[in-house]
């Protein structure tokens, strides 16, 4: 068996010295004599260096002022709206967490692939750990951005452009060294416990790897279910406030006078912080677990190599956030360069600190600085490739650029246009991430194989402490706007916090390309492992394109992101329209609302807010689970990896296609917000502009990031499924198994529609503007 993977890791250009080293007694020194705590030695001192990191910027965030009483009444009604949600999400998922925690235990112990009945235990663990600890990032992080809020908006008003971002910017790195720190320290900490206690020393590692699987498909899930309720929270929440505010009432965004403008706000936070956060936690941790799994022959240095390479990152990012920093009065050029510079500083420190990590784990073995090399030349690629897809999606998606400017320009023909030349430009923009990606696939596994891809995903999302840290500063700025506008500050302050807005709109964009391209990479990596742990290699199951099965396999995974993302839009435009009855109902009903003589009843628009997302959530997440279980017991292992690459396809494009268009539309009507541009704010073409930026809202933060988690999702329960799966050597075999997973799944679906679809909202409640006046008999309540 070794000489056989020997042959084909060299195919590949790997060595794999160390494992032959030691079935045969010989080459046993560093690294091939590392035990789990050595493998893991350099990345748990780098989520150390992480936590102490926090510490610093913790320190730096709680520096700054805070600013007036009335700023911060509004800062602490945003915070106390997101732990609201947050409170109530998590209470469903701990529930669902128990029982799938519950499922797993049982089914291991049942049938343990390690011979041992402790499996089950050890399986459980680590998918309670990874939930947990993907739910804390989120935690974290949100509760870190609604204080950062009023500080962003102090620092504008007292300071200028420049202390601004740097507060923001602060803010937005908290969340960064929050994901990489829990990440790497809970899947550090877990594969060193997984070693441990194995009646089967030599295989240790593998059987280590494997339960890791488990850690990701529970922060997978977690991430999965933040995303889609936090993007249905927010997204329902800012359409209400825009239509009714902007369009029917003329008044300004965010203003106070809007019943849903804390809602809006807090949805920033919950979706764009927290959900955010839960995600790339995933995919930070997947793309470990992924590499990890593809190490050729258990070879202790592929093993070892991405967790250090992790490491690494996080001490890149630390170096890197130090670069960031700007002038007051500059352009949104400048704005961007001032953020590049971290990603770009951190890129470089990560590509000598590797080369180093090469040379120490491959240096002195015969035929290892050759293979070492390769895998390096992988890293390089998968970094370069993050920075080209964050470029692309710059371009369409900053006003900076043509693209942008010409969704604008239609405007001035009408709402009509807009969404036409929004939805080209979206799918236009595939093409350069494609592209990219193709190239990346390509180079990588010329060089290493599979492992190459999955190490290239390691490289690519190794600088995630700097990378997400510019990503999430974008609902902080857009917060900081907020706030100014509710505590009518000087319109002086208002400009600066639109410029950091402006740019937050452009680096999430620019950060959700980079999430779904490092998305693909990991998915691919998982489909490989799966397929390798699942025994398909070596079942004789075709796995020819051609062939009936995998080709069914093909179209149905091409057609779940379609489902997932019309699911996640229509829960949108339900929970949107329940807000919007509220919003009506309140400007026709309170006196005195719209001259400012009365407040608004805000908590309710909160209230329906999380209610809706949290009901919303639960049939989108019930698909993505159950569809490779379903597939995979009913039908086998060969129909389950092609819905994994067909879902994997088309979810990407999907993906790209919706993330881009709705930055693109939210940053036209910026570029006349701010720029002046087309007349300038209230114009017919500025409205046309607003009503393509609601349009792009569930397309650019509900459907289109949820698409990633989707993919990574299906290919991580399918890995974890794998070792269960060795005997499936005929399609169709155990086919009763698949009829349980169907079974919950229609009967899920039905008491969702009897529950939460049956009834429509009533969307009665009538227009109403400044110039009407309408009877309280007239508007009924929002349901």
């Amino acid at each position: 068996e070794l000489f056989q993977v020997d042959f084909y890791a060299n195919m590949k250009g790997l060595d794999i010295s160390c494992s032959l080293g030691t079935a045969l007694g010989t080459n046993v020194d560093f690294p091939c004599n590392s035990t789990g705590i050595g493998v893991v030695s350099l990345s748990l001192a780098a989520s150390g260096l992480s936590f102490l990191m926090l510490i610093f910027l913790m320190r730096k965030v709680n520096a700054a002022p805070r600013g007036t009483d009335e700023m911060n009444k509004l800062s602490e009604l945003i915070q106390d709206g997101a732990k609201s949600f947050l409170r109530t999400e998590y209470k469903y998922l701990a529930g669902f967490v128990t029982v799938v925690c519950g499922i797993l235990v049982l089914l291991y112990c049942l049938d343990p692939p390690t011979g041992q009945t402790i499996d089950g235990v050890r399986i459980g663990s680590c998918f309670l750990a990874g939930a947990m600890l993907s739910a804390a990032s989120g935690w974290g992080g949100m509760v870190v951005a609604t204080d950062v809020n009023v500080r962003t908006t102090q620092a504008a008003d007292k300071e200028g452009l420049s202390a601004a971002l740097r507060v923001a910017f602060t803010g937005g790195a908290v969340m960064g060294f929050t994901v990489v720190g829990l990440g790497l320290f809970g899947i550090s900490l877990f594969f060193w416990l997984m070693t441990l206690g194995h009646n089967d020393e030599n295989n240790k590692f593998t059987y280590a790897v494997d339960n890791l699987a488990g850690f990701g498909f529970g922060a997978s899930s977690i991430a999965l279910f933040a995303r889609v309720a936090g993007g249905i929270y927010t997204k329902a929440a800012d359409v209400g406030a825009d239509l009714v505010g902007k369009i029917e009432m003329d008044i300004p965004e965010d203003d106070p006078r809007n019943p849903a403008v804390i809602a809006d706000n807090v949805g920033d936070n919950v979706g764009d912080v927290a959900g955010m956060g839960a995600d790339l936690f995933e995919s930070f941790v997947g793309s470990i677990i992924a590499a990890a799994a593809l190490a050729p022959s258990n070879d202790i240095r592929y093993i070892m190599l991405p967790f250090w390479i992790a490491g690494a990152g996080i001490l890149s990012s630390i170096i890197g956030y130090f670069f960031v920093g700007t002038k007051d009065g500059a352009t949104q050029k400048q704005l961007l360069f001032a953020l590049h510079k971290g990603t770009i500083v951190s890129s470089l420190c990560v590509l000598g600190l590797s080369a180093v990590i090469i040379w120490l784990l491959f240096d002195g073995h015969e035929g290892s600085v050759k293979s070492g090399w390769r895998v390096y030349g992988c890293i390089i690629i998968g970094l370069l490739a993050g920075i080209m897809i964050g470029q692309a999606t710059e371009y369409f998606t900053s006003y900076s650029y043509y693209p942008v400017r010409s969704i604008t320009d239609a405007g001035v023909t009408g709402e009509a246009t807009v969404i036409i030349q929004g939805l080209g430009i979206g799918m236009i923009s595939c093409v350069p991430p494609v592209l990219i990606i193709v190239a990346t696939i390509l180079g990588t596994n010329a060089l290493a194989g599979a492992y190459g891809i999955a190490i290239a995903a390691v490289g690519m999302l190794s600088t995630l402490g700097v990378t997400l840290a510019t990503d999430a500063y974008g609902p902080i700025a857009d917060n900081a706007g907020g706030i100014a506008e509710m505590a009518h500050l000087d319109e002086r302050v208002r400009g600066v916090t639109d410029a950091l807005d402006a740019l937050g709109n452009t680096t999430a964009a620019t950060g959700k390309g980079f999430a779904i391209g490092s998305a693909v990479l990991t998915s691919l990596s998982l489909l490989a492992a799966f397929k390798d742990k699942s025994g398909l290699n070596a079942s004789g199951l075709s796995l020819d394109i051609g062939d009936p099965i995998v080709l069914s396999g093909v179209l149905f995974g091409s057609m779940l992101p379609f489902l997932f993302a019309a699911l996640t839009m229509l829960s949108v435009q339900k929970a949107a329209g329940a807000i919007i009855v509220e919003v009506r109902r309140q400007f026709a009903t309170i006196d005195g609302l719209m001259d400012g003589t009365a407040e608004a009843d805000c908590a309710k628009c909160i209230e329906i807010s999380t209610q809706s997302s949290i009901e919303e959530m639960i049939l989108p997440g019930l698909y993505a689970i159950m569809s490779p279980i379903i597939i995979g017991l009913l039908i086998g292992p060969a129909a389950l990896a092609g819905m994994l690459g067909g879902s994997i396809a088309t979810g990407m494009m999907l993906a790209i296609m919706m993330s881009n268009a709705g930055g693109a539309w939210d940053n036209s009507k910026k570029y006349i917000e701010i720029e002046g541009a087309c007349g300038g704010k209230g114009t017919s073409t500025h409205k046309a502009c607003i009503v393509g930026d609601t349009v792009g809202d569930p397309f650019k933060d509900t459907s289109g990031p949820a698409l990633n988690i989707l993919i990574k999702l299906m290919s991580m329960i399918s890995l974890t499924m794998a070792p269960m799966m060795k005997n499936y050597n005929e399609t169709w075999k155990y086919w009763y198994y698949g009829l349980i997973p169907i079974a919950i799944t229609v009967l899920g679906t039905i008491v969702v529609y009897h529950l939460y679809w049956k009834n429509p909202i009533d969307i009665s409640a009538p227009v109403v503007s400044d110039k009407e006046e309408v009877s309280k008999e007239e508007v009924p309540e929002a349901v």
